[in-house]
């Protein structure tokens, strides 16, 4: 098939959000299919320029971080980034060529400001919810941007597991949502032999964006959250180490090590590294997504487990459907939290390698997309 995915790589120039990008990309090239990529930041791009710490409106910083990331993948000439009647990477003709070749158009989260006509051209089109609970409460809220975007694809997609449960408050606004995970490229991710490091590690934003508000209810970030398990350090004796860009003044003095997020997560090689160099990783989650009890599990944790780093996280629903105390372990509070720190440094090996087991069973792109494109298709 032809397959077009829209995403956010030159928007956000860090490792992260580029990983989440290329899993797919690479996934959907090793099944065999022609993949495209397509950045559409709307009428104007603006770009958050970490080495000098200031936006920027040009395309070619923005760009260049793009080509950067998939030239290397085999992509190098088949990606376009559109800022109103301006693109770089392929030419606005060449671009629609290909739409009105394509079987699908996928599109991942908020990566699409507004629809253009070529994009009714794919025979499909289906959109992939990557935020679950705050997508639907701001569909549910009335976005005009994402909501004509939802409207327009045939199929819907979210990592949402626990979406329809009854303790779950997620809406489903009347549109039938297909569950899928995350998809890791494994053999981008080869798992390391042993701990590469000492510390427990995580990438985060202390407050991504602002607060949703549905029926009355406050759905907030990870400065909700995470205060609850400031004392960890003090507490188990392990080294922790966040890179984060901000936050870092209430981490330090409870004993994180902290270094700027940007030093984790430059390229996507930077990223791996961090990872990589990891003994696991600590994750607290939005409180949005502890909350909503979705079952949210992140794409950077999949990225653990692969390379075999147990993974520590925040409960959101995640025993309803994966296995946890090996490789994955859940924490509710911060007692939890201590004990889980004690499991995976008492049996190191065997959770490593359970944290690549579930990797393998669950997440690999290969089986992950191809039963997504086997729905998108239907």
């Amino acid at each position: 098939m032809i397959i077009v995915l829209a995403g956010c790589i030159g928007r956000f120039p860090v490792g992260g959000h580029a990983w989440a990008e290329m899993q797919y990309l690479q996934g959907l090239r090793s099944l065999g299919h022609e993949v495209f990529y397509l950045e559409d930041v709307g009428e104007n791009s603006w770009t958050y320029r970490w080495d000098v710490e200031e936006v920027t409106g040009e395309l070619d910083y923005p760009t260049a971080y793009v080509r950067d990331c998939l030239e290397p993948i085999g992509l190098g000439d088949r990606w376009i980034y559109r800022a109103g009647d301006y693109s770089l990477g392929m030419s606005v003709d060449q671009f629609a060529e290909v739409c009105s070749r394509a079987d699908l158009l996928l599109v991942r989260g908020l990566s699409l400001p507004h629809w253009r006509a070529e994009y009714d051209c794919p025979r499909r089109r289906a959109f992939v919810d990557v935020d679950p609970g705050f997508t639907q409460f701001r569909l549910a809220d009335g976005d005009p941007s994402l909501r004509d975007v939802v409207a327009r694809c045939e199929r819907l997609f979210t990592i949402a597991q626990r979406l329809g449960a009854a303790d779950c408050p997620i809406p489903t606004l009347g549109r039938r949502w297909l569950k899928t995970v995350t998809p890791v490229w494994l053999p981008g991710w080869p798992r390391g032999a042993g701990a590469d490091g000492e510390a427990f590690t995580s990438i985060m934003q202390w407050k991504s964006y602002s607060e949703v508000i549905h029926q009355g209810v406050r759905y907030g970030n990870k400065d909700r959250e995470f205060p609850k398990f400031f004392d960890l350090p003090q507490r188990t004796g392990q080294r922790f180490r966040i890179a984060t860009t901000d936050g870092s003044r209430q981490l330090s003095q409870h004993g994180w090590e902290v270094i700027p997020g940007w030093a984790a997560s430059e390229t996507p090689q930077v990223y791996q590294a961090f990872i990589r160099q990891s003994r696991a990783e600590f994750a607290v989650a939005k409180h949005g997504y502890v909350a909503s009890r979705g079952g949210w599990f992140s794409d950077r944790s999949v990225c653990y487990l692969a390379s075999g780093r147990p993974v520590l996280v925040q409960d959101t629903g995640l025993s309803d459907w994966l296995p946890v105390n090996e490789g994955i372990v859940c924490f509710a509070d911060p007692d939890e939290a201590v004990r889980g720190v004690g499991a995976i440094n008492a049996a190191y090996e065997r959770q490593s390698c359970a944290a690549r087991h579930i990797a393998e069973e669950y997440f690999d792109s290969g089986q992950v997309l191809s039963a997504l494109l086997t729905a998108a298709m239907e």
